[in-house]
């Protein structure tokens, strides 16, 4: 290989990161082709572009554009001023219609490598105005006390907050508001490799629809001693100036794993939860609940669950992790019994309070994994009419499926944020003599690669 550090190249797909993908053709010492492949942030299929490369040498090689030759018809100007740096939000440089047929497009690619129609697929809903729609935030404080969001690639390095334009407005303020109290009283922040420092993640959660919000601390120590004085004027200064903040907590996590828990919670001011509302139905939200972190699609998802689930007052249903009762809510409304069932037990203490505080009293929530859950709620319940699972990433798994597929529901929906992992779960069906009818993707995470979709799925 010799010294030259760019290429220009043609990116022939995007990977499942939102990446450009090329490949460039290159004579070894010895006269014979080698295959070089290239991921290359911020370009968009089909573009022509020069790219430099910081360490040569390897097959696989990541590049950064030096020049648009032939610029993609949809590429548009990115609005926030992190975008190149910022791992949040990969897709600002592509124009949102085209960023929503690329997600349809990634949904009917699954199902065609598990057998399925892709013409089953319908166009995914996108956002009327696809920005600040975020109600949840995690922002982490670097060494030195300035707090942002990881570098693109590289989870040791934060980038200063200026502005986030996924996030609500009133969020925003609020965060910075944190940043700035830590930087002026010399608060340090975490070194994750030396395991020191104070401040580790700052969380803000906002409710659209009730408008309060939660800001929650994440520190090694408690609030107390030499810090007292620096709290004591961050719960005065968030008091006067964010009458909207409901819940600010201190919370206590020393344990190494880099994730947002605690120990111990301490409440600066408020209560430890906030209020929020989803499709008519009233909720409360603890700093670990689970919610749907854009409530506008949200609200879309539910309802396209109602439509292809068609419930009916005189049947029961099964709704597989349920957490905190997002969707069984709106089904036990419409259905004779509904039975939830769900790994973490936070989830589901909340969920039956939600139930109780919403009048709803047809429902039964069990804690526990879905495949043991089914089988419990099978003993008790019966063979449910409609069944309902709203699964992690990784998908509910064969076994779960499987087990599904024996339990004979007339209905399935299955609401998915992981078109790969749903496409191979669905397939576990087809032995139980199920179809699948209709696929319908929601955007849910406008400017980010994920799409999340809703599916209809009846007994032949």
């Amino acid at each position: 290989m010799t010294d030259k550090t760019t290429y220009d190249v043609k990116v022939h797909r995007l990977d499942e990161k939102g990446f450009g993908q090329a490949v460039y053709w290159q004579e070894n010492e010895q006269g014979n082709p080698r295959k070089l492949k290239f991921t290359i942030p911020e370009t968009l299929p089909e573009e022509e572009v020069k790219i430099s490369i910081d360490r040569p040498g390897k097959r696989r090689m990541r590049g950064k554009v030096e020049k648009i030759i032939n610029p993609h018809p949809e590429r548009t100007e990115p609005l926030c001023p992190h975008f190149t740096r910022c791992g949040g939000c990969v897709w600002q440089h592509w124009q949102y219609e085209g960023q929503l047929k690329q997600k349809t497009e990634h949904v009917r690619q699954a199902l065609i490598s598990n057998g399925f129609d892709p013409s089953l697929v319908l166009d995914a809903i996108g956002m009327e105005n696809p920005w600040h729609y975020r109600n949840k935030m995690e922002f982490t404080f670097a060494p030195d006390g300035s707090m942002g969001l990881h570098e693109q690639g590289n989870f040791r390095k934060i980038i200063s907050l200026e502005t986030c334009l996924i996030a609500s407005k009133g969020m925003t303020e609020a965060a910075l508001a944190v940043a700035r109290w830590a930087k002026e009283n010399k608060l340090p922040g975490y070194d994750k490799q030396n395991h020191e420092g104070l401040l580790r993640h700052l969380m803000v959660r906002e409710s659209f629809a009730t408008g309060e919000i939660m800001l929650a601390l994440f520190a090694t120590e408690p609030p107390t001693g030499k810090w007292k004085d620096a709290v004591q004027q961050l719960t005065e200064q968030i008091e006067r100036d964010f009458p909207n903040v409901k819940s600010l907590l201190w919370m206590e996590n020393t344990l190494w794993a880099d994730r947002t828990q605690a120990e111990e919670v301490h409440v600066l001011s408020g209560r430890d939860f906030i209020y929020d509302e989803l499709s008519g139905y009233r909720y409360r939200l603890w700093f670990d609940t689970f919610f749907q972190t854009n409530p506008q699609q949200a609200e879309v998802l539910v309802e396209e669950a109602l439509k292809m689930g068609e419930p009916k007052k005189s049947e029961k249903m099964i709704d597989l992790f349920c957490g905190v009762g997002t969707f069984s809510l709106p089904f036990a409304a419409r259905t004779k019994a509904l039975a939830g069932v769900e790994i973490v037990e936070t989830s589901i203490a909340s969920a039956k309070r939600n139930a109780k505080e919403n009048g709803i009293d047809n429902t039964y929530f069990l804690a526990s994994d879905a495949r043991r859950g089914i089988d419990v709620v099978l003993e008790e319940f019966g063979r449910p009419d409609l069944l309902m699972l709203d699964p992690p990433r990784s998908g509910a798994g064969g076994k779960v499926m499987r087990r599904i597929g024996r339990a004979q529901p007339s209905r399935i929906v299955y609401v998915s944020c992981n078109p790969v992992t749903f496409a191979s779960d669905i397939k576990e069906l087809v032995p139980f003599g199920y179809e699948l009818k209709k696929v319908q993707p929601v955007d849910l995470f406008p400017h980010t690669v994920h799409v999340e979709c809703v599916s209809q799925i009846v007994l032949k």
